[in-house]
């Protein structure tokens, strides 16, 4: 597992309510390097799902900081995954992907989440994805 990362602007990681917590955004940001591009001009749809994977990884490390350990977590309410994409760009769900099946490898099926796989002209810092999180915790 990754260092929780650090937020690049006035949020914090997470927000806990209750027995929900809510990552924000996280980018495909691994050992100090991002992953930046538009899919599919600049960065391939499988390299996109492959930040988005990161990118949920960095989500659970966020996830485990809040919730008191992965052991703690009941299962993944649901994941927002955001796609830089080039204009008439239609296949963010196969993007997305990447960190869905990433989530399911690792709970199983408390893994098995509602999702919205969004395209955008731009994301911060100029990523290729981000990937956010809301997890059932005990």
């Amino acid at each position: 597992m990754p260092p929780a990362p650090k937020p690049v602007a006035a949020y914090i990681p997470s927000c806990r309510v209750g027995n929900l917590v809510f990552v924000s955004g996280q980018l495909p940001m691994k050992e100090g390097v991002l992953s930046k591009g538009v899919i599919p001009s600049q960065v391939s749809v499988e390299e996109g799902a492959a930040a988005a994977r990161q990118a949920a990884l960095n989500g659970l490390a966020v996830l485990a900081e809040a919730a008191g350990g992965l052991d703690k977590v009941r299962r993944i309410v649901r994941v927002g995954v955001f796609v830089c994409s080039d204009a008439g760009f239609t296949e963010q769900p196969k993007v997305a992907n990447g960190a869905s099946e990433f989530l399911q490898q690792v709970f199983g099926e408390a893994g098995r989440h509602a999702r919205a796989a969004v395209g955008n002209i731009a994301l911060p810092l100029g990523a290729c994805v981000e990937v956010e999180l809301l997890a059932e915790v005990a």
